[in-house]
Formats: structure tokens, C-alpha cells, sequence
């Protein structure tokens, strides 16, 4: 993982949820943490591993990725055990 996706993977655990991450800085975080990106029709993209999958619609117009999502990325990392180290308790990480 590089710096900026290592930038990347902390600002998903911040408090309060940021809603500036651009789509392609998620993309490649889930490329370099070992998922496939599967396009899906229109704006989907499905993020898979042995560990589970993720499925997302890519933003339109605008490229930051919404709270929402980021949201369901941060409770989908922590259910499949991919959390930046530091954190290990659920209730700093999903409330």
C-alpha cells in the first residue's frame, strides 16, 4: 500500500465521516487491500475477495464518494477483519 492509499484508508475510519474522498482514491485502496473490481451495468462496481464483497455506484456528476458509502466501506472493512492499526474497538470504529 502506498502512502496515499494508506492516507486514504485512515481518512475512512475518521470521525466524523468525511464525504471528500474521491472514487478513484477508494478504487485504488480496494485494488491494493486485494479485491477485484467487477463493473457492473451503468454505475456499479463490485469490489470482491475470498473475504466478501462490496458493491458501490459509482458517483455522477461529482467524483466524492457520499458518507453513506463510506459508511457501509468502513463496517464492510471492520465485519471482514481490514482495519488501519491503532483502532480495535467496534464502538470507536462503527458509532
Amino acid at each position: 500500500m502506498n502512502k496515499k492509499q494508506s492516507k486514504t484508508f485512515r481518512q475512512i475510519f475518521e470521525k466524523p465521516t468525511r464525504s471528500d474522498n474521491a472514487f478513484k482514491d477508494i478504487e485504488n485502496l480496494m485494488l491494493a487491500l486485494g479485491f477485484e473490481r467487477i463493473e457492473g451495468r451503468g454505475s456499479r462496481v463490485t469490489f470482491k475477495s475470498f473475504k466478501g464483497r462490496i458493491l458501490f455506484h459509482r458517483p455522477h456528476p461529482g467524483n466524492e464518494t457520499k458518507a453513506y458509502a463510506i459508511e457501509n466501506l468502513k463496517e464492510f472493512l471492520f465485519a471482514v477483519g481490514i482495519v488501519p492499526e491503532g483502532i480495535i474497538d467496534e464502538e470507536r470504529i462503527l458509532n
